[in-house]
C-alpha cells in the first residue's frame, strides 16, 4: 500500500485573493494540489513535509508575482530553475493567453511539469530540460523562485530580455525571495524595487517574502 495522502490546504485560498477567476481556472487550481501530491510520491519536487501546504507556500507564493505584474496576452515569460513548475504553472493558469517557457537542468523535474501541464490542459506552457545560458530566445519577463543569489542570476539572464517594453513596468526580472536582502542586492549594483508580499497576503508565511523587480 502507498503512503496515505495528507490533508492539504483548500484551494479556496486562491479565490480569496484572485476574485475574477473563471470556472475553468477554479477547476485547474483545484486539481493542481492533488496532481502534485500524486507526482511527489514518484519524483520529489516539493519537500514531503511541505506538500500539505502547497496552496499557500507554493501556489499562492508563485502568484505573488501577479500582484506586481499582470502579464499581457501573447507576452513571453521565462521561468528559470522552475523545479516542479513554480512559479510558472500557477502563473500560466492565471494568465492563459501569456506564453510561459519553463526550464530546469534536471530532467525528472521537467517530466513532472509536462505531466501537470497536460493534466490541467495548459496550452500556454512549454517545458524544457536546459540551462538558461543555452537558450536563444528573448522574453518580456524572467521569473524565478530563489534559485541563486541575484548577482549570479542577473549574469545568467541579462541578455535574454526583449529591448522593447509593453507592460506597466519595463521588461526585466521578477524574483521571489525571502528574508533580509540588503547585502545580496547591494552586490548587484543596479536599480531594483522590492514588493513585500505581506502587503497582499495575510498568511504568516508571507511575513518575510518579497518580489524583487530588476529592470533590464
Amino acid at each position: 500500500m502507498g503512503r496515505p495522502f495528507l490533508v492539504m490546504q483548500s484551494p479556496a485560498v486562491i479565490q480569496k485573493y484572485f476574485l475574477d477567476l473563471s470556472s475553468q481556472q477554479i477547476e485547474q487550481f483545484s486539481k493542481l494540489g492533488l496532481l502534485y501530491q500524486q507526482w511527489n510520491e514518484k519524483i520529489n519536487v516539493i519537500s514531503r513535509k511541505d506538500i500539505e501546504n502547497i496552496y499557500v507556500n507554493h501556489v499562492l507564493h508563485s502568484l505573488g508575482i501577479a500582484k506586481v505584474m499582470a502579464f499581457k496576452e501573447q507576452a513571453q515569460v521565462l521561468d528559470v530553475g522552475t523545479g516542479g513548475g513554480f512559479p510558472g504553472i500557477p502563473l500560466a493558469v492565471l494568465f492563459p493567453n501569456t506564453h510561459f517557457h519553463l526550464v530546469d537542468s534536471i530532467g525528472k523535474k521537467i517530466t513532472v511539469v509536462n505531466a501537470v501541464a497536460k493534466e490541467l490542459g495548459l496550452k500556454n506552457v512549454r517545458a524544457e530540460q536546459a540551462r538558461v545560458e543555452q537558450l536563444r530566445g528573448r522574453y518580456d519577463f524572467i521569473v524565478s523562485r530563489a534559485v541563486t543569489r541575484m548577482k549570479e542570476f542577473y549574469g545568467w539572464v541579462n541578455t535574454k530580455v526583449k529591448p522593447e517594453s509593453t507592460h506597466t513596468l519595463d521588461n526585466g526580472i521578477l524574483y521571489l525571495k525571502g528574508g533580509d536582502l540588503d547585502e545580496e542586492m547591494g552586490e548587484l549594483k543596479r536599480p531594483y524595487s522590492v514588493y513585500d508580499l505581506s502587503n497582499y497576503f495575510t498568511e504568516d508565511f508571507f511575513e518575510t517574502k518579497k518580489v524583487i523587480y530588476v529592470p533590464l
